[in-house]
C-alpha cells in the first residue's frame, strides 16, 4: 500500500507538470543518443544543430528549435534535478502555456542577442571569425529565464533575497569570465524578470516562513 500510495503521488506530481517532464524525458532520449556516438560524429551532429551564428543565418528556426533537445556534456541527471526545482514548479504555478511562454521567450531572446553581441565582437576584431561555428546548445538560457520569473513566486521580503542571489549566481560569472554565454545567462534572467505581465492573477505568492511553520506542526 505505501509503494502504490508512492507511485500514485509521484504519478501526480508528474502529470501536474507535463511539459516539463516530457521535455526532460525527449533530452533523457537524446543523451542516451549521444552517449552511443563517436566523439567526431557527436561534435558535427552537435554543430548542425547548434545556435551559431552560421546556423542561425542558414535555418535559424530548426536550430532554435533542435538546439533545446540536446544537453552540453551530457549529464542528464543535474538536469532532472534543476528541471524538477525551477521549471516544474513554475509550470504548475503558471499553467503550461505561460510556463512554456517564459521558457520559449529565453531561449530564443537569450540567444539572438548574445549571438547579435558575439556578431558585432567579430566585425569589430574583438573575436576570432571562427566563432561564427561555436557549439552552441541546450536548455540553460530557457532555464534561467524560468529562475527569473520565479521571482514572483516567492512573498516579500523573501522575494528580495532570491532575487539577489539569483542575480548574482548569474552576474558574477559575467563579471569574471566575460564570455556570451554568461551574458545570454544573464539576459535571460532578465527576460523573466520582464515576464511580470504573465503572473498576475496566479494565486498568493509562497512565503516560506508559512510553509517552515507548517513543518514544525
Amino acid at each position: 500500500m505505501r509503494i502504490d500510495g508512492a507511485l500514485h503521488r509521484a504519478g501526480s506530481y508528474l502529470r501536474s507538470a507535463p511539459g516539463t517532464y516530457v521535455w526532460l524525458a525527449v533530452l533523457f532520449v537524446s543523451t542516451v543518443a549521444l552517449h552511443h556516438m563517436s566523439p567526431d560524429f557527436e561534435e558535427d551532429f552537435l554543430r548542425q544543430r547548434s545556435t551559431n551564428i552560421h546556423e542561425l543565418s542558414d535555418n535559424p528556426v530548426r536550430v532554435l528549435i533542435t538546439s533545446a533537445m540536446w544537453i552540453d556534456g551530457g549529464l542528464w541527471l543535474p538536469y532532472a534535478a534543476l528541471f524538477t526545482a525551477f521549471h516544474a514548479q513554475a509550470e504548475r504555478w503558471l499553467g503550461t502555456l505561460r510556463w512554456l511562454a517564459v521558457a520559449v521567450a529565453a531561449h530564443v531572446l537569450a540567444t539572438l542577442i548574445s549571438e547579435g553581441a558575439l556578431l558585432g565582437a567579430i566585425k569589430r576584431g574583438a573575436a576570432p571569425h571562427s566563432a561564427v561555428d561555436t557549439l552552441d546548445i541546450g536548455v540553460s538560457y530557457a532555464l534561467a529565464g524560468v529562475v527569473g520569473v520565479l521571482t514572483y513566486r516567492v512573498a516579500v521580503p523573501w522575494r528580495y533575497l532570491y532575487l539577489v542571489v539569483i542575480l548574482a549566481v548569474y552576474g558574477l560569472p559575467l563579471l569574471t569570465g566575460r564570455t556570451f554565454t554568461d551574458f545570454g545567462h544573464f539576459i535571460s534572467i532578465l527576460i523573466g524578470l520582464c515576464c511580470y505581465p504573465l503572473v498576475r492573477g496566479r494565486g498568493k505568492a509562497w512565503n516560506p516562513k508559512e510553509t517552515l511553520a507548517t513543518l514544525r506542526g
